[in-house]
């Protein structure tokens, strides 16, 4: 082949391959081990989750430990996350608002998480900020910067928010309250709400990055991710995206991105980077909103409303 058309040829596959390459998502669970009182108990979470990510081709994700809940049971539960080839992390001992908190206690509380999960299989030092806030002044945002950066930790961002914790405690607070839970619809709505705020996520990421970069997911380690993760990246599939592992996905650009701005509340990687380009509104998408969850929740999941409705 001459000079001109291989060079061609290579930049047209370039150009092709970008063009319909698939949008990357990773998993990460926070608050693992939630406190399992409700639909599961906690071993049956995990064993239920565990099969659910293995089935369904998630083969590494990212539990990000609150150590207080270490309990017997609790350091099985992370045991058994680990040995199914998981990442361990840190998510802080108790989960404090760092905005509620001073310095010093809270660099202390991500200290006694770390020596309760450091020698776990799997461990990474890779720290999760409560409520994914980084502190609401100067001096408490680059005091973590500086003691994670001393002590080898990696921020781990995310770029895909969502309310699932809510959704879990409507949930929840409906089998207590002896409503019937439709569960077919349960996992629809689940999905949908989840998969929208991703997409819009995605868009924005390519308004001011370009292109879409690898992405990470914020999850909790809670009973509907149990029942229905495995769906969810179906779904994310099905839409033409590729799940990755947690750590392919910190190799993304935007692992070293940092913020100038102190921002008491974070709405994670993509709303730092659309907020420091001018943007100053939906930096949380309308799924991130509890009354619009709780009204789609009792019209499509509660049945003793949908057959009051229809009666």
């Amino acid at each position: 082949m001459k000079p001109f058309l291989l060079i061609t040829s290579i930049v047209f596959a370039l150009l092709f391959s970008n063009s319909v390459s698939a949008k990357q998502i990773a998993f990460t669970f926070d608050d693992a081990p939630r406190k399992a009182t409700g639909y599961f108990d906690g071993p049956t979470r995990a064993k239920t989750l565990i099969k659910e990510l293995n089935d369904h081709g998630i083969k590494q994700a990212a539990f990000f430990a609150t150590t207080r809940h270490l309990n017997e049971e609790g350091k099985a539960r992370l045991k058994a996350y680990a040995n199914a080839g998981h990442i361990i992390a840190n998510h802080t001992h108790t989960h404090p608002d760092i905005n509620k908190t001073s310095l010093e206690d809270y660099l202390q509380e991500i200290t006694t998480a770390h020596n309760q999960i450091k020698d776990y299989p799997n461990f990474k030092a890779w720290f999760r900020f409560p409520y994914l806030r980084e502190g609401d002044t100067q001096q408490k945002r680059d005091g973590v910067r500086a003691y994670l950066a001393k002590n080898g930790y990696r921020n781990a961002y995310i770029t895909l928010n969502n309310y699932d914790w809510y959704i879990e405690n409507l949930f929840q607070d409906a089998l207590k309250n002896g409503k019937e839970v439709d569960f077919d619809n349960l996992k629809e709505f689940y999905i949908d709400v989840i998969v929208q705020g991703a997409q819009y996520y995605d868009e924005l990421a390519i308004k001011y990055l370009g292109h879409s970069p690898k992405h990470v997911i914020l999850l909790h380690e809670m009973d509907i991710t149990a029942l229905f993760v495995g769906d969810l990246a179906d779904a994310f599939r099905e839409k033409g995206w590729q799940v990755i592992s947690p750590e392919k996905a910190y190799q993304d650009p935007i692992a070293s991105y940092q913020t100038e701005r102190v921002m008491k509340y974070n709405p994670g990687r993509i709303g730092e980077i659309a907020k420091d380009k001018g943007q100053t509104k939906q930096l949380w998408h309308n799924t991130l909103d509890e009354v619009y969850l709780k009204a789609r929740f009792d019209k499509e999941v509660v049945k003793n409303w949908l057959s009051a409705t229809n009666g």
